[in-house]
């Protein structure tokens, strides 16, 4: 595609059914609101209820709201069986909502919050609702990941959940890695399916709520420099909606920013980090994984390897 992706490339989506996390504001609210727009029926799945009523009022569409906590594992089984029982059919699973850079927390299942939350929350959930993806041709799990994949990201699979020591900044990165190294798992796992696909994004610097734990030392040079280095939400929630609507987006790919550095910018394929790509680590991350949540992906399973 020649020129810059916006919003008006985003093609005609009535009839489709497109959950996204997380949409009662920022990325998510920006996602929702343009597929809602282009006619899909959209669910805001989101952990207030109430500020999600209140996003869906700012929504010109088909637009409803379901109650989930992707850090309460009986939370996100509940929503589950909510959309379940209402949508037998999902086009689109958008894992948008996420924490970023938290203090040292845990979820409700025990869990470091950050990893807890950003991956195995939306772990949890995809496996839950897959079997309403699969039979849908052109289906998508789109899964928002981040730059910060790549800063002291490794998955520490000795100290999953942080509890010998914990960074925040390096907690982050560890649930970003996890989002694209499930993505890459997923798309394995579903290419012979030929139906369904999974895709990964991520929005640059956005100027969204979701910097509101950066540390203390940072916080006052991010206020400033905020302007110049970060883009609209808007703009942010581009490379999520071309992962997930683009005709020519294929299993396995990675949106974000097109100009320099990835930090902002209208969307284009990009790159993720060698350790991403690692088929050993996502495998051992992905039992570990079902281990953690009970969630298993029965209906797909892992084909060989090449390497």
């Amino acid at each position: 595609m020649s020129g810059n992706w916006t919003e008006q490339h985003i093609p005609d989506q009535h009839g489709r059914v497109a959950i996204v996390t997380g949409a009662n504001t920022g990325l998510g609210f920006e996602t929702a609101r343009m597929l809602a727009e282009r006619g899909a029926a959209v669910v805001l799945a989101v952990r207030d209820a109430k500020k999600g009523k209140q996003a869906a009022a700012r929504i010109t569409g088909d637009v409803t709201v379901q109650s989930l906590d992707l850090a309460s594992l009986d939370s996100i089984r509940s929503a589950a069986a909510d959309l379940r029982a209402t949508h037998p059919r999902i086009d689109l699973l958008i894992n948008n909502a996420g924490v970023m850079y938290t203090p040292r927390q845990t979820t409700a299942d025990g869990f470091e919050l950050q990893f807890g939350t950003n991956h195995l929350g939306h772990f949890a959930l995809t496996g839950l609702l897959l079997d309403r993806l699969l039979p849908v041709p052109g289906s998508r799990v789109v899964t928002v990941s981040s730059t910060g994949h790549r800063i002291r990201a490794a998955i520490h699979f000795d100290d999953l959940q942080w509890e010998r020591s914990y960074s925040r900044v390096a907690a982050y990165g560890q649930a970003k890695l996890a989002n694209l190294m499930f993505t890459y798992e997923l798309q394995r796992r579903l290419a012979p399916h030929g139906t369904t696909v999974a895709v990964a994004a991520h929005p640059g610097v956005s100027n969204t709520e979701l910097a509101r734990n950066t540390p203390a030392a940072l916080r006052v040079p991010v206020t400033w420099l905020a302007p110049l280095l970060t883009q609209k939400a808007e703009m942010g929630a581009l490379p999520t909606l071309r992962a997930a609507t683009d005709p020519a987006v294929t299993g396995g790919q990675y949106y974000g920013p097109g100009n320099r550095g990835e930090i902002r910018g209208y969307p284009k394929l990009v790159t993720s980090s060698p350790d991403s790509h690692d088929q050993t680590a996502q495998q051992r991350l992905w039992t570990v994984s079902e281990e953690l949540t009970g969630v298993t992906f029965s209906a797909v399973t892992p084909q060989r390897r090449d390497s």
